[in-house]
């Protein structure tokens, strides 16, 4: 355990790195943070926090850099996540609320995510399986065929084409009852919407701010993360699954299984009931607090919205 000087050492150490992206020394520590004590006893408090694995030397440098160990402290022993300021909050809540669509809620919110935070912004569908049926329709597209539309509670469409064994002039009775002689059709319509609501082993996620990798934090690990962000199932993982209330997520490092990497997630919906999550993929040497606080705010909204809609 770590006395309260030593954590307050490892969070300047954080924070200063986080902004200048250079190594920290004791002397500037003193200069910065006002620790009111000198450079001879930070210089032990450091050593102290790197034998312990908590920051480390690169190179010949004499500054210190944190760990992937030193960051999951960090954030673990945070006291508050920088919120999101009123101008912000009004401007995520027009930006989000001129949406029209599920498809249109997904594209606004990878894009505000990403200019939020300046890291690479991950937004999962509402899945299927967590999600409650409002609206089935029959569209008669030929006389053998129908077009079976369903529409969930969390505004995801699904449609397929519906080959039917009689005429399709009889679907129009389908939603009021089914006599015998319309079983058949019925049979072929309910065999697709039983089909739409299984269980998917694949889901859809989106992901926006590439761009914002040019940053050269990730070193060797870059190829691994645009690997990453080409596969659904790898991108499904780092956000983790969306199971119980909406909760905040931060894995740094090692726990993500990519190099250098950091992913800051939240799930989102309706009534306390998540149906999917969202989140940012970026190096470990980011904002934690403010990209908490941005994620954090970012599925709120969604959530309300999808449960206005």
């Amino acid at each position: 355990m770590l006395d309260e000087r030593k954590l307050a050492v490892l969070r300047a150490i954080v924070e200063d790195y986080v902004s200048t992206t250079e190594p920290v020394g004791s002397k500037s520590l003193v200069d910065r943070h006002g620790l009111d004590v000198s450079p001879a006893t930070i210089r032990n408090d450091m050593a102290v926090l790197e034998e312990q694995g908590f920051i480390a030397q690169p190179h010949t440098s004499a500054g210190r850099i944190p760990t992937d160990k030193g960051y999951r402290l960090f954030v673990d022993r945070l006291t508050s996540i920088k919120p999101m300021s009123a101008a912000e909050r009004r401007a995520i809540e027009t930006f989000l609320a001129g949406a029209y669509s599920l498809d249109d809620i997904v594209t606004r919110t990878v894009r505000l995510l990403a200019q939020l935070t300046r890291q690479v912004a991950v937004v999962q569908y509402p899945s299927l399986s967590r999600s409650a049926v409002r609206h089935i329709e029959l569209v008669a597209l030929s006389p053998q065929r129908v077009l079976l539309v369903l529409i969930t509670d969390t505004g995801r469409v699904e449609q397929a084409a519906v080959d039917l064994p009689d005429a399709a002039a009889t679907v129009a009775g389908l939603a009021d009852r089914i006599p015998v002689s319309e079983r058949p059709n019925a049979g072929a319509v309910f065999s697709v919407l039983l089909d739409s609501l299984a269980e998917r082993h694949e889901e859809r996620v989106v992901f926006g701010g590439a761009a914002n990798l040019a940053a050269p934090d990730f070193g060797k690990g870059l190829r691994d993360v645009l690997e990453a962000l080409e596969e659904q199932v790898v991108l499904m993982r780092l956000l983790g699954e969306a199971a119980g209330p909406p909760v905040l997520t931060v894995r740094i490092g090692a726990e993500t299984g990519l190099q250098g990497a950091s992913v800051v997630s939240a799930a989102y919906g309706a009534g306390g009931h998540a149906v999917a999550k969202l989140g940012v993929l970026g190096p470990t040497r980011m904002d934690y607090p403010s990209t908490m606080g941005a994620v954090r705010a970012v599925a709120r909204y969604v959530g309300q919205i999808l449960g206005e809609s």
